[in-house]
């Protein structure tokens, strides 16, 4: 079931990396794209007259800047852990640090998965551990959303170093039980999330290069480039 889990939370990083990275990257290009349409469509009113023209105009130049929603608002400040990495950095005045790739290192996710499977929570024997090993997960998901392999061996020396929790000491027929009941509620509350994730629209277009989410993005940038530089003749036709 952890490596169930480790699947999931490295399946949700490349997902939340790939929705950073394609807002940081290609939002300027769709910025562009929607302004050059709205540029077309009132030159093309402005050459007719026609009122529908007019109103096509009118459509497309709101478009370029519509009144963002709460969701819209909020998009970069918030991920599934709450504030995103970008929003903690500014409130704490640290630097922001966005992740450089949509998919870690193999060295990032090794060392993330070693990580996860000695001190995932789950194998703590009482609330105090669970506290201690939650806090430490947090920061291990943190590092392995950024890549950060320096972070990720740091955060290995100090999980080596740190303080062995005492075994909880269970009868046979109650750590079955206990075991068997864990499972059922984390397996059902794991498929959920994975669902939720495939079904997502990032998690669908993962899934078009699941070899290399990186070359995604280029794949779509250069797409964009290239409406734009029709978008652009279309224009310079239009005013000429």
């Amino acid at each position: 079931m952890i490596e169930f889990e480790i699947a999931v939370e490295t399946f949700r990083v490349e997902v939340e990396n790939f929705s950073r990275l394609h807002h940081q990257k290609l939002g300027p290009m769709y910025a562009r794209l929607d302004e050059l349409d709205a540029q077309i469509a009132e030159a093309r009113a402005a050459r007719t007259g026609d009122p529908e023209d007019l109103r096509k105009a009118q459509d497309a130049r709101a478009m370029v800047m519509p009144m963002p929603g709460v969701d819209e608002l909020f998009h970069d400040w918030m991920d599934s852990d709450g504030l995103s990495p970008e929003a903690a950095a500014m409130l704490t005045e640290q630097p922001v640090r966005p992740p450089k790739r949509v998919r870690p290192s193999e060295e990032a996710r090794k060392l993330y998965r070693e990580l996860a499977r000695k001190a995932h929570p789950d194998l703590a024997p009482d609330e105090k551990e669970r506290t201690r090993r939650d806090e430490f997960i947090a920061r291990v998901n943190a590092a392995y959303g950024r890549g950060d392999v320096a972070l990720l061996k740091e955060l290995a020396g100090e999980w080596a170093a740190g303080p062995v929790a005492p075994e909880l000491q269970l009868s046979e027929s109650e750590e079955l039980y206990a075991r068997l009941e864990w499972l059922s509620r984390r397996k059902e509350l794991l498929t959920v999330l994975a669902k939720e994730l495939e079904e997502s629209a990032i998690g669908s277009m993962l899934r078009m290069a699941p070899d290399d989410p990186d070359l995604l993005l280029d794949d779509i940038g250069e797409k964009l480039l290239a409406e734009v530089s029709q978008r652009e003749d279309e224009l310079a036709g239009l005013v000429q």
